[in-house]
């Protein structure tokens, strides 16, 4: 069995349920988990565990100070998820340990990082008068982009229905 594993990169998120849902999407894909500080909660955060539900076992998590500590840490194929982007995420072909990089949810990357790389910058598309999409939403149609160029290399792909007696 082949296993894949994509980064999703949390820069500064500030609610704790969206991070919960999202460490539950990582969990279950099989995907590592960064998360950029400031955090907008504590790790403890009764909200951030319940969201998460029984996931956090499942779960490969990395701590930073901030984006110089994570980019020196972390060299690779980064792409930068942000409303202000050119082009859309399927128009990428994403690799075995790509990073997927998100940031807080009243504010988005900084600037000044998207206008450093811009040919990684990408964009779900959506109507013009939507600001954007929920955090955690837009993580989760990210890695399974990711996940469906790479045929879903390691996941179960196929559920079993219980046998009933009528």
């Amino acid at each position: 069995m082949i296993t894949m594993a994509f980064n999703i990169v949390l820069v500064e998120p500030e609610i704790p349920q969206n991070t919960g849902n999202i460490a539950r999407t990582c969990a279950a894909t099989g995907s590592r988990l960064h998360l950029v500080e400031p955090l907008g909660f504590t790790i403890d955060d009764k909200k951030l565990k319940r969201a998460g539900l029984d996931y956090w076992h499942l779960l490969d998590i990395t701590y930073y100070k901030d984006l110089n500590e994570f980019f020196a840490k972390n060299p690779g194929n980064h792409y930068f998820f942000t409303t202000k982007a050119p082009r859309h995420y399927a128009q990428v072909t994403y690799k075995d340990g790509d990073y997927l990089i998100f940031g807080k949810e009243t504010k988005g990357l900084p600037e000044e990082l998207l206008k450093e790389h811009p040919e990684q910058c990408v964009r779900l598309p959506m109507i013009s008068d939507a600001r954007s999409l929920n955090l955690s939403n837009s993580v989760c149609v990210g890695v399974y982009e990711a996940l469906r160029q790479t045929n879903f290399a390691g996941l179960q792909e196929e559920g079993h229905l219980t046998r009933f007696d009528w």
